[in-house]
């Protein structure tokens, strides 16, 4: 069984994460358990942003992604989402993860910046599954991005 650990607050000691939700896993949806916080500069309380990371494996996650990230437009151009990226990995690093996947459309290049920034390896460009919700939502391909923990 899954178990949540106390992951409430993570900061860099420029940005802030601090939890909003804990999601528990949705077998019948294919959903692993996720962390969803808020981004905020260092001591503010006002959101700058958005993060999020899944535990665990699926096939769902090899096209979604185990991390999720969106920066307020006023914020962008700090590597925030880069910063937050940094931080939230001591979650899966906890969770005895050994490798994430990010995902990104192929035309969002400040998320591609970031993936390339972090290092990670871009595994391939993939047509989406006709079956899978980002296809249904109306999004064709995924740049699938992999992070060696």
């Amino acid at each position: 069984m899954f178990i949540f650990k106390d992951f409430d607050y993570l900061t860099d000691g420029e940005i802030d994460l601090i939890i909003n939700e804990k999601i528990p896993a949705n077998e019948k949806k294919g959903f692993v358990p996720a962390y969803k916080y808020r981004i905020t500069l260092h001591n503010k309380n006002e959101p700058i942003g958005l993060i999020d990371i899944r535990i665990g494996y699926n096939n769902n996650l090899y096209y979604g992604g185990h991390i999720g990230y969106e920066v307020d437009k006023p914020y962008r151009g700090h590597h925030y989402a880069y910063k937050a990226c940094k931080i939230i990995k001591q979650v899966a690093l906890a969770h005895h993860m050994d490798k994430l996947y990010i995902t990104c459309n192929p035309d969002n290049i400040p998320s591609r910046k970031t993936c390339e920034k972090l290092e990670l390896k871009l595994k391939e460009i993939v047509d989406l599954p006709k079956d899978n919700e980002m296809y249904i939502e109306g999004e064709r391909q995924k740049c699938i991005y992999e992070w060696l923990l």
